[in-house]
């Protein structure tokens, strides 16, 4: 950890600051337990009322949840995010999906007029990643890498503001699925031709590709989607009863870019 010591002065805000960068800097993720108050008492140098206080504060704000007879869990990485996070609870999905859709869309455009060569390799990296996951049929794998390829376009636009918008919704966006238990089937969008796209250069094309592929997303989330449409997110098309085998993997003869 990169607690320290406090001055006197405002304890419990600079407290609340310590704990917030913890979690905003991933040392304490998203469903992980905090320290116990002892311990941050003794770390901090500050008075178990101190941390008490500071920790009712980020539960308040959304940023953690207790449980009784348990201890303290991180529940979002901001202010932002736990607000964020709070709204998607009692959104469809549909809406939800809309909303991403927005931003993915100007994140592909942006980021293809302002991608470097190491962003460039980030994607290229992430893609690989989320085919080697569904080649493995790990879907909890294949969520987290079809995340972070997502996620490695929107920091290619290198617009922060965007950036840290994204990580926020695209956190509450995983939660709430999860807990919903709704997740969509779209394994087989491709996803390569965003990233070909984006490292051409052609922002139209990026946009395009991008459309392309949360349209077709959420003609799978529509409220008319037949059952069989409606079943695990990123789901490998293998494990989905009756569908087709998965394509080759990319550069294999006849395989194409997901």
């Amino acid at each position: 950890m990169t607690l320290r010591t406090t001055r006197r002065s405002s304890l419990v805000d600079q407290v609340i600051d310590q704990l917030r960068d913890e979690i905003a800097n991933g040392v304490w993720p998203v469903g992980g337990k905090i320290p116990p108050e002892p311990v941050l008492s003794e770390t901090l140098g500050v008075g178990r009322n101190t941390v008490r206080e500071a920790v009712r504060a980020l539960t308040h704000a959304g940023l953690l949840h207790s449980r009784q007879g348990d201890g303290t869990y991180v529940r979002a990485t901001s202010e932002l995010s736990g607000a964020v996070r709070r709204r998607l609870e009692k959104a469809e999905l549909i809406e939800i999906l809309q909303v991403r859709r927005g931003l993915e869309v100007e994140a592909a455009r942006l980021a293809a007029t302002r991608r470097t060569d190491a962003d460039v390799a980030a994607i290229a990296v992430s893609l690989a990643h989320r085919d080697t996951a569904w080649a493995d049929g790990d879907h909890a794998a294949f969520v987290e890498a079809d995340l972070a390829f997502h996620t490695a376009v929107v920091e290619a636009t290198h617009n922060r503001v965007l950036t840290d918008l994204y990580r926020d919704f695209s956190t509450a966006l995983r939660a709430s699925i999860g807990a919903a238990g709704v997740l969509l089937r779209h394994a087989d969008v491709p996803h390569g031709p965003i990233a070909r796209a984006i490292e051409a250069g052609d922002a139209e094309a990026a946009t395009r590709a991008t459309h392309a592929c949360l349209d077709r997303i959420l003609a799978s989330a529509a409220p008319e989607a037949s059952e069989d449409e409606t079943v695990a997110a990123d789901l490998p098309a293998t494990a989905v009863p009756g569908a087709p085998e998965p394509p080759p993997p990319v550069g294999a003869p006849g395989g194409a870019a997901t």
